[in-house]
Parts: structure tokens; sequence; C-alpha cells
């Protein structure tokens, strides 16, 4: 966005004030409560960040729970080809901030079919999209074209190109951009990086990386497209294809090609971004790639693989093997020439026995073992701080891109099983035309990059 810190603090505030001017002459005399002043050690809702939400299903409702904790924030539009699900999420918001008003009663909240009409509000400063993966580059780069600041979720983009242009779209409007790769926010996962990155296990030479194989899906069987549903809306620049109710159930698409690569992205961008953090690797990628498996499922309606076995090298003489959980553990195990550490969102542990009392001193407070964390509190505080400040939050649209590359990288050796050689600067294969085409996908009409 063209603005400095200061430009956005006056963008939150006065813009909203001289936007309101009017409504407030014509509705006066009124009584001003102390929260709308900042009294009370309380936020004025002119000084609050404006939020749209883009998605209505399953993660949009866990940040929402985070958002609705934050008083700096006020979610202003949900957004959602469903109806139901998106007024259900607008009715979430509105009971909440009913229950901090005096008389009880608030209908600040607006819903919309279509990104697009929520994109136009002036008044909205930043959204959260957690729509499908086929959707995110086309939304993300539409929404740094309209100068808000953006909070996408993972997978950042669903082929490596789109990633590119978000990167391209986000720097050239100076939006604020964070992924959702919120175990970069969490301090277990901090911990094992910094142990690596200040040399307490030696020589890396390995990391493992485990997440969890596809699903197969259920067969083809074409049904009516329910009321107050947009369909057609929802696949958006993905093929055509029978609707029908499992098609859009997030475990379902999650494993479908057409809209995302499954979970080589869907946690291998959790997973792998640790990986690439460890290994000092955010700002490029690996040299080369190999897949010497990947099982795909015969029928049904999910296509990504079950399973997989990629190895990737850098030029650093890092090695990174990524493969599903059926034979590598949930989670990254870095191996270095004196010490190991592995870690998750459970736990985190190292070895040999000599080297457990150096993690045991520095566990971070509240550690428990076997608590499931993943760091999303703080990664949308530092999100909205960030807002504010307009520095860069934890994890940038550049480091969104290259995680998600390297993700997209294991999806194409798998499907092509051979060895792939990769110029992490150029963003290409080396003398490889059909893995090229890959990088890239036909959009449907009237949708394009």
């Amino acid at each position: 966005m063209n603005r400095q810190c200061t430009d956005n603090q006056n963008r939150i505030g006065r813009r909203r004030f001289l936007e309101g001017a009017g409504a407030a002459v014509a509705a006066a005399p009124m009584i001003v409560s102390a929260p709308a002043l900042g009294r009370d050690g309380q936020i004025a809702a002119g000084e609050r960040i404006a939020i749209g939400m883009i998605g209505s299903g399953q993660r949009a409702n866990q940040l929402a729970k985070h958002l609705m904790g934050m008083a700096d924030a006020q979610i202003v539009a949900t957004c959602d080809p469903f109806r139901q699900k998106r007024k259900a999420l607008k009715a979430f918001f509105e009971k909440g901030y009913a229950a901090r008003r005096a008389d009880g009663t608030f209908k600040g909240c607006a819903d919309y079919n279509d990104f697009r009409d929520l994109l136009a509000r002036r008044d909205i400063d930043a959204v959260v999209i957690t729509s499908p993966e086929n959707w995110h580059g086309l939304m993300a780069a539409g929404a740094a074209r309209a100068k808000k600041d953006i909070y996408c979720e993972k997978a950042m983009t669903r082929t490596v190109a789109e990633g590119q242009a978000v990167v391209k779209a986000v720097r050239e409007n100076k939006c604020v951009f964070q992924v959702g790769q919120q175990q970069r926010s969490d301090p277990i996962f901090q911990l094992a990086v910094d142990m690596v990155c200040k040399g307490d296990l030696g020589k890396l030479h390995t990391i493992k990386v485990g997440v969890p194989g596809n699903r197969t899906g259920p067969a083809v069987n074409p049904q009516p497209v329910p009321e107050g549903f947009d369909y057609d809306l929802w696949l958006g620049p993905a093929p055509v294809k029978p609707y029908q109710p499992e098609r859009v159930v997030n475990l379902v698409w999650m494993s479908t090609y057409d809209y995302s690569i499954g979970y080589q992205a869907g946690w291998g961008c959790h997973n792998l971004d640790i990986a690439q953090w460890g290994n000092a690797a955010d700002q490029t990628g690996p040299v080369e790639i190999e897949s010497t498996r990947g099982v795909f499922p015969t029928e049904g309606i999910c296509d990504c693989p079950t399973s997989w076995h990629t190895e990737f090298h850098y030029a650093n003489s890092g090695r990174v093997v990524f493969a599903s959980e059926d034979e590598i553990p949930m989670g990254i195990r870095f191996e270095g020439s004196d010490a190991r550490v592995y870690v998750n969102r459970r736990r985190i542990t190292a070895g040999p026995d000599s080297f457990k009392s150096k993690l045991q001193s520095r566990l971070p407070a509240g550690y428990k073992e076997g608590v499931s964390r993943d760091g999303s509190p703080p990664h949308v505080r530092n999100f909205l701080d960030c807002v504010r400040s307009r520095k860069d939050p934890a994890a940038t649209v550049e480091i969104g891109h290259r995680t998600n590359t390297v993700c997209q990288l294991s999806d194409i050796a798998t499907r092509l099983k051979r060895k792939l050689h990769w110029n992490p600067a150029k963003e290409q294969f080396v003398g490889d035309d059909e893995a090229n085409k890959m990088l890239t996908r036909d959009m449907r009409a009237p949708w394009h990059p």
C-alpha cells in the first residue's frame, strides 16, 4: 500500500471519521459511549483495524475466535458463496460485539457472496483469506491491488506462478502480508530452529519432514446444487465438475488436484516451512528434487497422492527428506553431526541423552508435552501489530512463496517420477519444459492471474 506508518494511522482513524461525519450530523443529538471515545482503557471504534473475512469455513471460525479477543480489530464483513455459512459467522461476530455494549445490540457486520464486493469497500483495512487454495492467488493479488493488508492461509497459492504474481502485487502496493504458517510464531518451533542456527547440533546434514498422506475420496455422485450456494463462484478458476456435497468439504477438496496439491502443501507448508527456516533457505530453495515413491488413488474424486517420498538437495549441502507419515512421523527432525532435535505441535525432544539437559533448560514457559499448540494467537497478533507499524510480519509473502514452492516441487516430482533440477534464482526447472509447464495452470474464464 502506498502509505507510511503515520498515513496508516490516519487512514484507520481520520478517514472513518470523515466518511461517517454526515451520518453523525443527521443523527444528532446522540450519546457517544466511552468505548467509542477510547476511554476506560478501550480502543476507540475509529482506531480499530477494520477486517473483512473471505471464507467462512472451519479455519475462518478458528481465526474468528482469536480476532474477537483482540480489542484493536473489528470484523466488519464476512464473505462466502455459502450463504448459510457466511451469515452464521456474521451472527457470531455481531453476538460477540453486542455483548460488549451497554445496550446489548450490534448490527455492524455485513455479508457478501462475492469477494470483489468486499474488496470494493474503502473502509476495510485488511482481509483474512481462508478460501480453498485454488482461490488464494486471485484473492490475495486482488486484495493487494485494492490496497488491503492481507492475512492469507496456507498454502499461499495453488501454483508457483500464482505465488510470483502475489509477491509482485504485495510489494508493488506496499501491503502487509502474513501467511498462515503460524508454527513460526510458536516458541517450541522457534526453539528448535534457534538450536540449529546456533550450531548446538553441530553441522546440520539432514532434515526429515513428515506430514499426513492424502485421503481417498467418494465416487462421483452428482447432486442438485442446494439453494443458497453459489457453486459456480465456489469453483471459480477451477474446471467445472458435477456438484456433490462431499466435493466442497475441507478434507475432500484438499485432496483434489483441481483445488489443491493436497497435504504436500496443506501440511507441507507448515512443516517444510520450519525445515526451510532451520536450513537458512527462506529466500531460496533446493537445486535438485527426486521423488522415489508416489501412490495415487485409483478411483473416486480425490487424486492427490496418499503417500510419497521426496528428497531435496540444497546448494549449501543441506538434505531434506519429505514423506507421508506412514514413513516419517509427523513433524520435523533436524539431524546434526553432534545431536538431533525433533519437534511437532505436541512435543520437542532431543538426543543423545547427554544433549537432553541443554534442551530442558531452554523450554518455554508453560510448555507441557502432549498439549497441542500451533502458534495461531501470537501469529494473528503479529499481523495486527504489523498493520499498524508497517513492518514485515513473521511469515512474509516471500517466505510463504518459497515454502509453497518447495511443496509444489515435491508434487511435480512425484507426478513426473524423475529427478528434477531447479534454479531457485530464476524459479525454473533446468532443461525440462514439461516440468516448467506445471508451474502454472489454466484458469476457467473469466478468471485470470
